[in-house]
């Protein structure tokens, strides 16, 4: 409603008043919602009357008073002139029993006849002198709220009603949609009447609200708050001055918050307790059923809050069900059925006592449970009933709806509803089924809450009083604490297990000792006695099987194209759950070891991504320790450093059992690579849980510590713990250097100590593993076979490591390889090249967040760097470092050769030109193939 309909209404009842005056008596009923402006409408009303002459008297009713005869019209008579004896009159009527039988439904169906004659005289003189009166001088009757007039009061107004024709009299009623109408006899009689007119008074449109405002707040405010207040308030008058008062106070805080820091956000629309208050005050102003009936509405909201049961749990009639509905959807409190603000949740509630709300909550369980609702809505009002007692479905619904959170990757959910049922089970049987789901779920949230229960369920498996498939659980979780004796039962167990006839259970059995002996290859032995891995892995199955089994294929063969597919495709089968996050950081750990880091780094900011949506602390705490192994091997420790950082902050060290040693590791090489060596000595007094070097994660602490122990000067302790890696990897069958590169630190650290034998043939032999596959390990152990081999060697092997490891990402590793490569040309009295080489090294060191790596050779080179030039200019002096196949696109797209052309002349893919030539110009410094040197400058300066 426009404030402009408002003032029509408002004229009307102006001419209402004149006609009255003239002596045709007027009258009318304004209806509207809870809060919507009727007694402001009646007070506009009784000022425009006053001003027209007219002597105004006014009466409310109210519940309270509802049976108390005479409360409205004692009101409304209070100051009419009356006869001596009429005032005694109603002096004495007002005092004495309703003699209808009370207020309520009764009064309906007696008529005035049913009154004691005494009683009806009464009221007659009463509405004769009220006439009397009027003849001298117009009256308006205000009546406010007449839904709640008592029955006696209602008999005066039917009489009254029946004189007015001929009187100077208007008489103005309002009442509110409430779930229980005014009396029907008033509408009967006003329907009857010549001179009634109805009138409405509805909630604001967005215009009204904004009108509303204007007198409210500062100027140029309301326009930006009207929407937002409509769609809270509904429209509702008193809503909106509640909003106005709330975003006054309320948004001028903020504001003044916004505009010290980084500015003034602009008006905003506040919702506090003045909008609370007025919410509550809209509740309690109607019938109790008005009430009850938001209280059932807000306890079951959403798709549980059906006409019906809702009418259960407010213990009223469909009918009642209905006009309170309607009532509460006028006064612009629901939407749709639906509450418009959680502050109506609030105020229903607000009232009730602790014991007033459980017990409600116990009825809609109870209700919930005999209409089939979903065990979930049930379970939530169990848990806020405090699961009474003498409900003998409440556990079995709490586990149903704990294993739909589960499912649903809701874990904090799912251990309330367990921890609920755990308390009310009576069986000892159910008790330890409901204690193993429980560890289960309380595991993703903190590893250590749940493990209170790992030996009691241990000692249940192995009794029999659990079933064989809880060893599946239970062998993950006591290796993850490094309890590998209690855990040696139920690893047996599962071996068993994959070679039973139940399809369900082998296909669990045999991933999860995929995934065991691919995390604690020490204890657990790997996969199926007929099937290598690399067969498993290419199986079609269980994808958690072949994730996991493509990691135990890269760990012990190296890497293989069908061990990487395997990897891929099992992640694109598996969706992050519960039952499938361990297998997945196996299938991108796979495709990292096989030095595919890109498509790793792809999966895993994935999977990082879906976890921190699902919030679930333990998923978001692994895939980021392993996205910070990623970033290392991709030169970026800064990054690494603050994914670890993240993960311990998302797990405590305490809770991350053997497992600690992935993030622990991350972080001292991180700190390492940027020179924080003080952090990194931290790190190191972490206390490592027992057992850590049964696992692959002991590898990974081990090497981290060693390269600490190489770049702060203690090349023998480096060389024990590499030392240490490489006998644990030779133990269980995994020393594969993408893995852990052992034998480079073990070199470096033997060169430290003058070793240079023992030094190449740890360096020769990692370039055997590493194979002849272009990748970042072959990068690595090139470089440490350089470091070991004679100054005349080097170049090579240095410019050959460097062409990987441009091409394998890992920018902190080209950017040593550089620094060494430049080291070699310097040596040779080659400064030209050695300064450029140095350059780039410098560049990408920074760009990594670490420290030069030849900081102290290039302060010593005889020519600063950038100073010297050379016959073809400075990018000609580095064609060394492009690789035979950049060579070849180069030299063709300096002879203006399109890539189309270059693409079928080389026979490689247009997408595959493009990539060199991004690494071409980026290597020579060039934007653009114009500025590249003649084809044949290119070739020879190369050559």
């Amino acid at each position: 409603m426009r404030l402009v309909e408002r003032e029509r209404e408002l004229t009307a009842l102006t001419d209402m008043l004149r006609r009255s005056a003239g002596g045709a008596g007027q009258m009318t009923l304004v209806a509207g919602g809870i809060g919507c402006g009727k007694t402001a409408f009646l007070a506009e009303a009784a000022a425009r009357a006053a001003r027209l002459g007219f002597q105004v008297h006014g009466a409310a009713g109210s519940l309270a008073e509802r049976e108390s005869p005479g409360a409205v019209l004692g009101q409304l008579l209070r100051d009419v002139d009356l006869p001596p004896q009429d005032r005694k009159a109603l002096a004495a009527l007002s005092g004495r029993p309703a003699e209808t039988g009370g207020a309520g439904p009764a009064v309906t169906e007696l008529g005035p006849s049913a009154l004691a004659p005494e009683t009806a005289r009464t009221l007659q003189r009463l509405c004769a002198a009220v006439e009397r009166g009027a003849e001298r001088t117009p009256l308006l009757l205000c009546v406010d709220d007449v839904q709640f007039t008592d029955s006696l009061s209602v008999h005066w107004l039917l009489l009254l009603l029946r004189r007015l024709s001929s009187a100077r009299i208007t008489l103005v009623m309002s009442e509110c949609t409430l779930s229980r109408p005014a009396d029907p006899r008033l509408r009967a009689e006003l329907l009857r009447r010549p001179g009634y007119r109805p009138l409405a008074v509805e909630r604001l449109t967005p215009d009204g609200v904004a009108t509303v405002l204007s007198q409210h707040c500062p100027t140029g405010v309301a326009p930006a708050l009207a929407a937002d207040c409509h769609a809270v308030s509904g429209g509702n008058p008193l809503l909106v001055r509640a909003l106005a008062e709330d975003s006054r106070h309320l948004g001028a805080e903020a504001s003044k918050t916004a505009a010290a820091g980084t500015g003034d956000p602009g008006p905003r629309l506040a919702v506090g307790d003045a909008f609370l208050d007025a919410v509550t005050g809209c509740l309690h102003r109607g019938w109790p059923a008005l009430l009850r009936i938001a209280e059932a509405l807000v306890v079951l909201h959403d798709d549980s809050a059906v006409p019906e049961l809702v009418a259960r749990l407010a213990e009223v009639e469909g009918s009642v069900l209905a006009r309170g509905m309607r009532a509460l959807d006028t006064a612009g409190l629901l939407a749709d059925g639906r509450p418009r603000h959680p502050a109506l949740r609030t105020a229903a509630l607000g009232g009730l006592t602790g014991q007033e709300r459980s017990a409600l909550h116990r009825r809609a369980s109870a209700l919930l449970y005999e209409a089939g609702a979903p065990a979930v809505e049930v379970a939530r009002h169990l848990l806020a009933a405090g699961v009474p007692s003498g409900f003998p479905w409440a556990v079995p619904q709490l586990r149903e709806a704990a294993e739909r959170h589960l499912a649903a990757s809701r874990p904090a959910e799912a251990q309330g509803c367990l921890e609920a049922a755990l308390r009310a089970c009576g069986d000892e049987t159910e008790r330890l089924r409901i204690k193993a789901l429980l560890a289960g779920t309380a595991w993703v949230l903190d590893p250590s809450i749940g493990a209170r229960h790992l030996v009691e369920l241990a000692q249940a498996v192995r009794d029999g009083r659990l079933p064989d498939h809880y060893s599946l659980m239970l062998a993950k979780y006591l290796l993850w604490h490094g309890r590998y004796d209690e855990a040696a039962d139920a690893i047996g167990r599962i071996i068993r297990s994959g070679d039973e006839p139940d399809p369900i259970a082998a296909a669990e059995a045999r991933a999860t000792r995929e995934l065991l002996s691919a995390t604690y290859p020490g204890l657990v032995p790997g996969g199926s006695r007929s099937k290598s891995a690399r067969q498993r892995a290419s199986l079609p199955g269980d994808p958690r099987s072949r994730g996991a089994a493509a990691l135990s294929d890269v760990l012990r063969q190296g890497a293989g194209p069908e061990a990487v597919a395997a990897a891929q495709a099992s992640m694109r089968a598996m969706r992050l759950g519960r039952n499938t996050h361990e297998w997945l950081t196996c299938a991108v750990s796979a495709l990292l070891f096989a030095d595919r880091t890109e498509e790793a780094a792809g999966w895993c900011d994935h999977w990082l991504a879906q976890s921190r949506g699902r919030r679930v602390p333990l998923w978001i705490a692994e895939f980021s320790s392993l996205r910070a192994g990623i970033a290392l091997r991709q030169g970026s420790p800064l990054q690494a450093r603050e994914l670890a950082e993240a993960a311990l902050a998302q797990v405590s060290p305490e809770s991350w059992g053997v497992c600690i040693g992935g993030p622990l590791a991350n972080l001292i090489q991180a700190n390492t690579d940027i020179g924080a060596h003080a952090a990194a000595a931290e790190y190191l007094e972490v206390p490592l849980p027992p057992g850590i070097f049964h696992s692959r994660f002991g590898l990974y602490y081990l090497h981290a510590r060693g390269s600490h122990y190489v770049a702060t000067g203690q090349p023998q302790a480096a060389l024990d713990d590499f030392l240490n890696c490489g006998e644990l990897m030779g133990r269980w069958g995994l020393d594969q250097p993408a893995l852990v590169p052992w034998r480079s630190g073990a070199a470096r650290a033997r060169l430290a100590l003058g070793d240079t034998a023992g030094a190449l043939t740890l360096a020769r032999e990692q370039l055997a593993l590493a194979g002849s596959g272009l990748s970042r390990t072959r990068g690595i152990s090139l470089r440490t076979l350089a470091a070991a081999s004679r100054p005349s060697q080097r170049g090579s092997l240095l410019t050959g490591a460097v062409a990987i490891l441009e091409e394998s990402g890992d920018r902190l590793q080209l950017a040593g390889a550089l620094a060494d490569l430049g080291a070699t040309h310097a040596r040779a009295g080659r400064f030209d090249r050695a300064e450029t080489l140095l350059g780039r090294a410098a560049g990408l060191a920074e760009e990594c967040g670490t420290p030069d790596p030849a900081e102290e050779l290039r302060s010593a080179l005889p020519v600063p760097i950038g100073s010297a030039r050379s016959e073809h200019g400075p990018a000609e002096r580095v064609f060394h470092l492009l690789s035979p196949a950049e060579r070849r696109v180069a030299a063709l797209a300096a002879r203006g050769r399109t890539n189309k052309e270059i693409s079928d002349r080389l026979g490689i893919t247009v997408s595959t030109v493009e990539q060199h030539l991004t690494r071409i110009f980026r290597k020579l410094g060039v934007r653009a193939r114009g500025d590249l040197p003649r084809g044949d400058v290119i070739e020879a300066a190369a050559g």
